[in-house]
């Protein structure tokens, strides 16, 4: 196929990937402002990290592995693609006018949003060393093959497992992106182990203005993630934009009125986690619902992430930011709410539509749509767990995963990093004695 250039489509393609590159400093001060004062600076750097890792193996093979040519159905082949040599006619946004780099740039982004979401459950504990070791070999081993079997043509994809009943829909990455980001949050959750005083005294939030901050930034950021995926500057973007406002809004306001109803108080913190909630949610299925769709979406997402947060003290683990909770919480109910909102009334609503797949339970498209939302579901949480959970513990026997308790009482910032966000006369001589 020979390339035609398309400047407009070409330029929305960059911009859309500098607003999801820009969620990722956004998440920085999302769960900055979460975790408490003596380990702020060193959560920000697990997001800020997240950047230089994951980009780096995106454009080395990273990319290739995604959207290589199909091995087993389970990942690309590393050597088509290597060091980005790929030509404007192989562009995955080729029939959009968009070149190939910027089609790569706009995928990196993605990959490197997705490890740094996992970063919150493992907060206030680990070292960072290790969660840089992780990040390297979680990308080439989990997220690449998870996005090549949902984008790449492998078992997730419209000729996958789901091939006798219907297309699965994953729009801008509810299963690549927050289902597997939510469920390695939970295993190495697991691998870690609790944090000293988890459940039995208070551990809050240092900073609410940073964390609804954070959410703001993922906010705008999240335009470009999920209009962006449209691969076009159409009516299917405009929906999906549009989308993103209703929902997001719609959740937040559920979030706060489950606080209301069982605490007593409508929380900012609320606020800001009901907002990541409805983003989230609405990701899959941005350009697969109509309005009714998005706003059904968003009430679901906010009260069950509302009340998903609590199952960690249920059941044990800590989930420091509620990454299980939030992500893949919220990742399940908009990839299985596809099976019950999604609408091919492409004349009405100017939505994307995959070819072959069939409309939702409440658009008169039966069962088919929802038990293969859900079937894709149940095996990314599987794929990600356990290949998460293995990587967690051979990074446990060979590099260790805790910092000792001394430095996790004292901070993790001090010393690790040899600095702390909020310098006082005391701390600023102990840095001074750290950096002799």
């Amino acid at each position: 196929m020979e390339f035609e250039l398309d400047s407009g489509n070409t330029a929305w393609m960059i911009m859309a990937s500098s607003l999801v590159l820009l969620m990722t400093p956004g998440l920085a001060f999302f769960y900055g402002g979460m975790v408490r004062g003596k380990s702020v600076l060193n959560m920000m750097m697990m997001s800020f990290s997240a950047i230089g890792v994951a980009g780096l193996i995106w454009v080395l093979y990273g990319y290739s592995l995604t959207f290589g040519t199909d091995i087993g159905g389970i990942i690309g082949n590393p050597a088509d693609f290597f060091g980005l040599a790929i030509s404007d006619s192989e562009s995955l946004m080729a029939s959009s006018g968009v070149p190939a780099t910027v089609a790569a740039g706009f995928q990196g982004t993605f990959a490197i949003i997705t490890v740094a979401l996992i970063s919150g459950a493992i907060a206030d504990r680990a070292k960072f060393g290790t969660w840089i070791a992780f990040a390297a070999i979680w990308v080439t081993l989990v997220y690449s093959p998870m996005a090549h079997m949902v984008w790449g043509g492998g078992l997730l994809g419209g000729d996958g497992i789901t091939a006798a009943l219907s297309t699965p829909i994953d729009f801008a990455g509810g299963t690549v992106v927050h289902i597997n980001a939510g469920a390695a949050g939970l295993a190495l959750a697991l691998v870690l182990g609790k944090r000293k005083g988890f459940g039995t005294e208070p551990i809050r939030p240092h900073n609410l203005p940073f964390v609804m901050l954070g959410a703001a930034l993922l906010w705008f950021g999240w335009f470009g993630f999920n209009a962006g995926s449209e691969f076009a500057a159409d009516g299917t973007a405009g929906r999906a934009w549009v989308n993103t406002l209703v929902a997001t809004g719609v959740a937040m306001l559920a979030w706060l009125a489950t606080e209301k109803f069982r605490d007593g108080h409508a929380t900012s913190l609320g606020a800001a986690s009901g907002v990541v909630a409805g983003l989230v949610a609405i990701t899959p299925a941005a350009a697969a619902v109509d309005t009714w769709g998005s706003i059904g979406i968003g009430v679901v997402a906010g009260i069950l992430c509302a009340l998903a947060v609590g199952l960690k003290y249920r059941f044990g683990f800590d989930d420091s930011l509620d990454v299980v909770g939030v992500h893949l919480v919220g990742g399940l109910v908009g990839t299985v709410l596809i099976g019950l909102f999604a609408t091919d009334n492409a004349e009405s609503f100017g939505v994307w539509y995959p070819d072959g797949a069939l409309n939702g339970l409440f658009y008169g498209g039966g069962v088919t749509q929802l038990l293969t939302q859900i079937i894709v579901a149940l095996v990314a949480v599987a794929f990600s767990f356990v290949a998460t959970y293995l990587i967690g513990l051979l990074l446990k026997v060979t590099m260790g995963w805790r910092v000792s308790q001394e430095d996790e009482v004292g901070g993790i910032d001090l010393a690790v990093h040899g600095e702390t966000a909020y310098e006082t006369i005391s701390q600023g001589s102990v840095i001074k004695e750290v950096r002799a």
